[in-house]
């Protein structure tokens, strides 16, 4: 059977006896706070689970390496709507040790780009277009640098107010242990 087949048989069992009534709850984030996670499969629980959050408690954003890319890209876009639309005063930008995302080799991962029938052709015109791929792609060298890096690019983005609260954290994938880069409180 299909992944999405599989998916959505367990699905219409899930609705059918009521599972999800146990989930229930609404849009506002009862503790007022928004997370950048990574995506790491390791955190989709015990990330929650480490901070004592419930379905309910918190707007989780999640992406590769917990970074925001771009000042105006979907991340900031989403904090910024968290932040206006569901009374968020609290940022957290949560890696994590051991990521993927640090020290990353661009090289390796396009030819494993290359490998899959992207043709040397397509990377040569997103060249020619003024998109340099491997810095796209590029990680960071350090995950406290790269949590310091995304909490000063929401304390400093124009739209975000003066009294939001932006912390910086890093939660080891085996034990759940989070470790505090940036306390925004103090800063």
């Amino acid at each position: 059977m299909r992944k999405l087949d599989k998916l959505l048989e367990y699905n219409k069992a899930f609705v059918e006896n009521k599972e999800y009534e146990k989930y229930e709850t609404s849009k506002e984030p009862d503790k007022k706070i928004v997370i950048l996670s990574c995506m790491d499969t390791r955190l989709t629980d015990l990330l929650p689970k480490s901070m004592n959050l419930k379905n309910g408690d918190a707007k989780i954003i999640k992406n590769a390496g917990a970074t925001i890319m771009h000042p105006f890209g979907s991340i900031m876009r989403s904090i910024i709507v968290a932040i206006y639309e569901f009374e968020v005063d609290e940022v957290l930008i949560v890696g994590h040790h051991g990521c993927g995302m640090c020290n990353l080799d661009t090289e390796v991962l396009l030819d494993k780009i290359l490998d899959r029938d992207i043709s040397e052709d397509t990377i040569n015109t997103l060249s020619n277009s003024g998109i340099n791929v491997s810095k796209f792609l590029h990680g960071f060298e350090s995950v406290e640098e790269s949590i310091e890096d995304s909490v000063n690019v929401v304390k400093n983005h124009p739209l975000i107010p003066k009294d939001i609260i932006v912390h910086g954290l890093v939660i080891s994938p085996e034990t759940g242990k989070i470790d505090v880069v940036v306390d925004g409180y103090k800063n």
